[in-house]
């Protein structure tokens, strides 16, 4: 990262919070060229994308079981599609194009339609030559209401990323260097985090929705000045809240807290050289009224209980820098293939339980991401552990994952490490 904004202050954070969007019949966004203030105020603004004007788009809050309509314009001079991320939705409006639909061209229109069937923080982002789109900003926030929210004072949306800018403030366009492909991938040399809201008080209890919206970067998150638990992982409310003394987003991922204020709100990256200020929250009074309570568990997540595997796949990540030959004909395969082929990675019938096995036989981390369903994460007892729609596997080791495919249709699986996708980490699984 930059040293020369190292620890950036509370001034380099102080911005317009993210916009919103509650609930209503249509929602509308446009993607289009955006001028954002990346780097701290009296530095250059960057030229970018995203949507309705700002970047990121506008939080789109939605009601669980309800559907919803979003109409996509395309403002841009190229192709787009949006992908609702971690939401299982029907397959045609899952936007990846040549999988699920057609690219949206310039100047045309595609309306989204889907019920969200589980509360949760999710994400939009773009699906086309994403590794670049999403990139240049094409990201925002998707939140599904909780039929019973819990009692917190606020909640807050924590949305992260980071970019290679240079001292102008202009964005590199070197999506897809050799380099940065075949190693950990495009890596920005600022990051910062944006948030839905800038202030709190002392004594509130406040659920904060962390998103890593980078292409590549891994965050490892610590936040001073609260004290709480997590509460969900990529959506998911888990069975009993966690302790948030380690916290570790790869691209995709996300984990709700809820958090009691204490002091000082800081986000910080934790480096090899020591905390990276991501955002500051600002505390301005005092909450005389909340009395402080042991943290409840969420509602729990109606998926589909896992019944005996009928069927075990292996899915083995292999190529880039330091890592062995393979019969894939980009820098990157799973199982000796690279990008998408005419045949699918599986193929199962709905409702099927499939386990399947992730080998890193590279000298890098990826993380996994499965369009259209959350699985188990198999813990390290062969029990069930946390649900995922995306899930981390470290170099040299593997992971399994147990799930229940009950969304049919054609849907994707690949790296979302961005620059690992287009050097050749992509595949598809099919559910009849």
């Amino acid at each position: 990262m930059n040293r020369r904004h190292f620890l950036a202050t509370a001034s380099a954070t102080a911005l317009l919070p993210i916009p919103s969007f509650a609930a209503q019949n249509t929602l509308r966004l446009k993607a289009e060229a955006v001028t954002q203030q990346i780097l701290p105020q009296g530095d250059g603004a960057t030229s970018m994308l995203g949507f309705n004007g700002s970047m990121p788009g506008p939080e789109l809050r939605v009601r669980r079981g309800e559907r919803v309509s979003i109409e996509v314009e395309n403002g841009l001079k190229e192709g787009t599609a949006v992908h609702w991320h971690g939401i299982r939705l029907e397959n045609q409006m899952d936007g990846v194009p040549m999988l699920t639909q057609d690219l949206i061209n310039p100047a045309d229109t595609k309306t989204y339609s889907f019920v969200p069937p589980d509360a949760g923080t999710y994400w939009y982002h773009s699906h086309y030559i994403s590794h670049e789109q999403v990139a240049r900003g094409m990201m925002g926030p998707l939140i599904v209401e909780d039929d019973l929210p819990p009692d917190v004072d606020r909640d807050i949306t924590v949305l992260m990323s980071d970019w290679r800018l240079q001292e102008d403030g202009a964005l590199s366009d070197e999506f897809t260097d050799m380099h940065s492909v075949a190693h950990g991938g495009y890596m920005g040399n600022f990051a910062r985090a944006f948030l839905s809201q800038n202030e709190v008080k002392a004594n509130d209890r406040v659920r904060l929705r962390l998103i890593n919206g980078a292409t590549n970067r891994i965050f490892p998150i610590a936040i001073s000045g609260v004290n709480g638990s997590i509460v969900a992982l990529d959506g998911m409310a888990l069975a009993q809240p966690r302790s948030m003394e380690e916290i570790v987003l790869a691209p995709a991922q996300r984990a709700d807290l809820i958090v009691d204020v204490s002091g000082p709100v800081g986000f910080n990256m934790m480096t090899r050289q020591g905390p990276y200020r991501l955002a500051d929250l600002a505390v301005v009074g005092t909450n005389a009224d909340r009395v402080a309570s042991p943290i409840p568990a969420l509602s729990q997540p109606d998926l589909p209980a896992p019944s005996e595997p009928t069927q075990h796949l292996t899915l083995t990540m292999m190529g880039g820098a330091m890592g062995g030959r393979h019969g894939g004909d980009n820098i990157w395969a799973f199982n000796n293939v690279s990008d998408l082929q005419p045949d699918p990675f599986g193929s199962f019938q709905r409702g099927e339980t499939v386990r399947i096995t992730m080998v890193n036989d590279t000298s890098f981390p990826h993380g996994i991401h499965l369009h259209g369903h959350h699985f188990f994460e198999v813990d390290g007892s062969g029990a069930l552990g946390d649900i995922r729609d995306t899930t981390l596997v470290n170099a040299g080791e593997s992971r399994d994952i147990i799930c229940v495919f009950d969304n049919p249709g054609r849907w994707l699986l690949h790296c979302h490490m961005l620059s690992h996708a287009v050097g050749g980490m992509r595949t598809w699984v099919t559910v009849a």
